[in-house]
């Protein structure tokens, strides 16, 4: 862990190892520890995206009118994964071509993630001081500790997630302690 506070963008990088490194363990792991390996990706593609949409699109968009097709061409491309994060959970990993859906998955998702890191985090550093991009995190990782811990298609804006996202997120962490008290 840095020795000083964490800004939003290094977070959100962060994450993105952390997914790129859940993508590569998924290539090779089997059985239980692939069904958990792909829990954990589900969960944090799920709040970290949360955290995206409530915090950092926003910020973008607010910047200048000219960013807005920046923010909206991230936006479609979260939802197009989570529409597909959300058929591969409910196939589940040792469905038959399930393979082939997650390395889609996977492309898509580190591709979005580098438009992130060219197209908006350069935005921010610019154009924010280091206490509001640390602010920012902060505000990210609350997003992200009450946000749904699923894929909800849909569900990409800011206003969406503030009305949808507390019901879904409910229902996710709720779901989420039934299969573990029943070890699934």
């Amino acid at each position: 862990m840095p020795d000083h506070e964490e800004d939003v963008i290094e977070l959100l990088q962060r994450q993105h190892r952390e997914i790129r490194d859940l993508f590569a363990t998924l290539e090779t792991a089997g059985g239980d520890r692939r069904r958990e390996v792909f829990a954990d990706l589900v969960r944090l593609l799920a709040v970290h995206e949360t955290a995206e949409e409530l915090v950092v699109h926003p910020e973008i968009r607010d910047l200048e009118p000219a960013a807005g097709p920046v923010v909206d061409a991230r936006l479609g491309e979260e939802h197009r994964a989570k529409e597909l994060l959300s058929t591969l959970q409910k196939m589940g990993p040792e469905a038959d071509g399930f393979d082939t859906l997650l390395v889609q998955l996977r492309e898509d998702v580190l591709a979005h993630a580098d438009h992130e890191e060219r197209e908006e985090f350069p935005l921010l550093r610019a154009h924010r001081p280091p206490e509001r991009l640390r602010a920012m995190a902060a505000t990210a990782k609350l997003a992200e500790a009450v946000g749904p811990t699923r894929p909800h298609p849909g569900v990409e804006s800011a206003t969406a997630n503030l009305v949808l996202g507390p019901p879904a997120a409910i229902m996710d962490r709720a779901r989420d302690l039934i299969r573990g008290a029943l070890g699934r």
